[in-house]
């Protein structure tokens, strides 16, 4: 199960609407071992591509080092779709290097860049893919990690 704090999904869910039509991407980094995201980090699609995502390998290169330096790991790589479901292609599947991460995504195809909408509900799914295997699972939202605390803050870097 992904268990993730309302400010980080409401940051996925923004991002995917801004680059909408591109496909949006990035990834949630947290403590090494904890299962937990918590540093938001939205990257570029370098293919600026509607049907296709793929992270600048100098940003993803960087932004590896810098999990390193703080002890972090990609807990959450998530990315949108424009058209179709939240349900990852065989291209998705192909690229999935991190076998302990949480592959999120997130369609745009009946929200599109709307924002702020009552009652607007986005499909937002979450899967494990290891070794060519996709698993889907159960996603909970909290509104903080810490029970009897406010929610906690998206950290942009």
């Amino acid at each position: 199960m992904l268990r993730i704090d309302r400010a980080t999904y409401d940051a996925i869910v923004a991002h995917a609407r801004t680059d909408h039509p591109d496909e949006a991407c990035g990834v949630v980094a947290g403590t090494e071992g904890s299962d937990r995201p918590e540093r938001f980090i939205p990257m570029l699609n370098a293919a600026r591509s509607p049907t296709f995502y793929e992270f600048d390998s100098a940003d993803l290169l960087r932004l590896y080092r810098q999990m390193d330096d703080r002890d972090e790991v990609p807990v959450v790589i998530y990315h949108s779709h424009t058209a179709t479901e939240a349900r990852p292609s065989r291209t998705d599947i192909s690229y999935a290097s991190e076998p302990e991460a949480h592959y999120v995504l997130v369609s745009t195809r009946e929200h599109g860049a709307q924002t702020g909408q009552a009652g607007d509900d986005v499909e937002f799914r979450s899967f494990r893919i290891v070794d060519g295997e996709v698993s889907e699972e159960e996603v909970e939202v909290v509104e903080s990690y810490l029970f009897g605390h406010s929610p906690t803050s998206v950290v942009y870097d």
